[in-house]
């Protein structure tokens, strides 16, 4: 009998968390704009050069360190953008690959520029690459006090001379069209603060089980859709596509107020959004994509690097989330298993409010909602993943504090 009266408890709990949850979400979700759509491919001064000085003024920022791999094709996606007016600020931040040298690459090729102009991949910081379109800049020293990210944002954000900072990353694939509809919904909502949603570039089941249980958590944990409520306490921030005024950005404190902030994306949108200004968070299809990880233990290892600093480094939040994301994710289903009769219903109802999430979700990306079926197996690829991230990073900050003294 007490066993049943637990059950009640335990399954109504969850059956009220998911399903308020999948109301909400159903409710909220079609308010958050789709700027793929046909309203916002607005083409006037693309087509039209002489048109081009009414355009908004944008300064794409893109840092990269061992970017290798994917440098060169983001930088030559951004230089074909259909928009006329905006320049592009790529940070070498300083690789130990060929990084630095791949940026020069990219700089001489669209610009013809005779070898002699070319520096090498490790060049001091005041020797930059400057051309019209694309400048390279290369940091081989990182000051005390900072991150190496934020550092590297904050330096390319001194050299920018746009309107608006685009804040980006270096295996970010950008569609001709997306800067053009980005900004022409940005200056009609009169937004301060622009997040685009990217599209993942996703291979094999791993990546699609936990690609697909972390957007669950992400509802659950985030509400896009009270992120232009300035009432609401909710933000975002991505660091595939952070678009924001230039006065904001000051406004703020710059980079500089975020400089030992691991998460800095999220940050920025935070402080943006306490400041009063106005955020807003957007779909686009595949305007921009990224293959964020390769194989499940990829997307395990993104999130180990991260997931204690989203915590605030603090063990007793980190333990919390353990246990919540065991009663949250798994309860459902052990549930439905150890219950009986009647007590079974409340389980089933977050069951059926959970896999309602995955179809939601299936309509904005390409994982289908039988991923459902994984989520208990992700979900215990996450405590694992939580538990890593808190001993990986307590022993980082062991390691400095030694260094310091």
């Amino acid at each position: 009998m007490h066993w049943q009266i637990f059950h009640w408890i335990a399954g109504s709990i969850l059956a009220l968390a998911w399903f308020s949850r999948i109301v909400e979400a159903a409710i909220g979700m079609p308010h958050v704009a789709d700027i793929a759509q046909p309203q916002w491919d607005r083409r006037s001064a693309t087509s039209n050069p002489d048109k081009a000085n009414d355009e908004p003024r944008i300064s794409i920022i893109v840092p990269a360190r061992n970017e290798e791999e994917d440098i060169r094709q983001t930088l030559v996606r951004l230089l074909a953008l259909e928009y006329s007016n905006y320049e592009i600020i790529a940070v070498n931040d300083r690789s130990t690959d060929h990084t630095g040298q791949i940026m020069n690459g990219v700089v001489a090729a669209e610009h013809d520029l005779p070898a002699q102009a070319k520096i090498t991949a490790h060049a001091p910081a005041d020797k930059n690459v400057r051309p019209e379109r694309l400048k390279v800049i290369h940091i081989t020293e990182l000051p005390a006090g900072w991150l190496g990210k934020t550092h590297a944002m904050w330096t390319a954000g001194q050299h920018a001379t746009g309107e608006w900072l685009l804040f980006t990353d270096a295996d970010v694939l950008f569609r001709p069209d997306s800067l053009r509809r980005a900004i022409a919904y940005a200056e009609e909502e009169r937004a301060d603060h622009v997040v685009l949603f990217p599209q993942m570039i996703m291979n094999g089941v791993g990546e699609r089980m936990m690609l697909a249980f972390f957007q669950v958590l992400f509802v659950f944990g985030h509400r896009p859709w009270k992120v232009a409520d300035p009432k609401a306490r909710d933000h975002m921030g991505v660091g595939a596509f952070n678009m924001v005024r230039r006065p904001v950005y000051d406004a703020v404190g710059t980079y500089r107020a975020l400089r030992m902030d691991v998460i800095d994306d999220m940050k920025l949108g935070k402080i943006i959004k306490n400041a009063g200004f106005v955020q807003r968070n957007v779909f686009g299809k595949d305007l921009i994509s990224l293959r964020w990880a390769k194989s499940a233990f990829g997307v395990v290892n993104n999130l180990t690097k991260n997931f204690f600093a989203l915590l605030y480094f603090q063990w007793w939040r980190t333990l919390i989330t353990i246990v919540g994301i065991a009663f949250i994710n798994l309860g459902p289903f052990l549930g439905v298993w150890l219950a009986h009769g009647w007590a079974r219903i409340p389980y089933a109802v977050a069951l059926g409010s959970l896999f309602a999430i995955y179809c939601g979700m299936s309509i904005r990306s390409a994982i289908p909602p039988y991923y459902f079926f994984l989520s208990a197996r992700a979900s215990s690829y996450i405590y694992f993943c939580v538990r890593c991230s808190m001993l990986f990073r307590t022993t980082a900050l062991c390691g400095v504090v030694r260094s310091i003294r």
